[in-house]
């Protein structure tokens, strides 16, 4: 049998491999009681170097909170400039896209070639005052409540506008991506302002860092088979990728 620090490693060097761990998985593996696990879980949390979920753990916060904008533009800056450049090789000529807000999408629309002629519909004064400097894209900025956190629009107003819409993609940024929960943001009013832009598109786009995988915001916006195709870098653990093609999305790994 194992001792304690054996245990303790392997389920860091499983959490490290995996991104999560379940409980019982790792009972089995190991031979033990579920009670022992969840014991040897407690003690890591108390160390800080995993957080404990119900029946699981992960190593990072699970639970995404709302957070400046301002601050995120300062984290894995490379990464984001990545991804944006991958998704800008998935708008064509004449596309009318939806442009959602946050760190990553503003990097991806700091990246769209200004030769590109297409129709940029999007929530963010930001990226709308980017985007007008180019003469091929027309540029459509929704009216409503700006949210300071985000800096982006939200409201009745802005729900209303996707009735009467239909795009060829949309890009949008996340708080959080989980396997078995979905798609999430961490304020709920921008949920559900982007369950209505996957409703106006043909095409969803997600564009994620790795850091998003296994966490949750406050507000579903969807579950993973409504999403076309996720953009992150290769910190996005092994399994996790694989559940993810399995479900049939595309997932580009930059």
């Amino acid at each position: 049998m194992l001792s304690i620090a054996e245990r303790h490693k392997f389920i860091l060097d499983s959490l490290k491999k995996f991104g999560f761990v379940k409980v019982n998985d790792i009972a089995v593996q190991l031979d033990v009681t579920p009670a022992t696990i969840r014991n040897d879980l407690k003690s890591l949390e108390a160390k800080k170097l995993l957080y404990r979920t119900h029946g699981s753990a992960s190593p990072i916060n699970p639970i995404a909170i709302d957070t400046q904008v301002e601050v995120k533009e300062k984290i894995h800056i490379e990464e984001k400039k990545r991804i944006a450049a991958r998704a800008c090789e998935l708008i064509e000529e004449n596309d009318s896209i939806i442009i959602g807000s946050g760190s990553t999408i503003y990097t991806f629309a700091e990246q769209i070639p200004s030769s590109l002629k297409l129709t940029a519909v999007t929530t963010s004064p930001k990226i709308s005052i980017l985007l007008n400097k180019s003469p091929n894209i027309e540029v459509v900025q929704l009216g409503g409540t700006l949210r300071k956190n985000s800096f982006s629009v939200i409201g009745e107003y802005t729900n209303y506008f996707f009735n009467d819409i239909t795009c060829s993609k949309l890009f949008l940024g996340v708080d959080g991506i989980d396997l078995e929960y979905g798609i999430t943001n961490s304020n709920m009013e921008e949920a559900m302002l982007n369950k209505r832009m996957i409703d106006s598109s043909l095409r969803t786009i997600i564009l994620a860092d790795s850091s998003k995988f296994g966490r949750r915001g406050f507000g579903r916006v969807c579950s993973l088979d409504k999403i076309d195709v996720i953009i992150t870098d290769s910190g996005i653990p092994e399994v996790m990728a694989k559940s993810i093609e399995e479900i049939g999305i595309e997932l580009i790994i930059v």
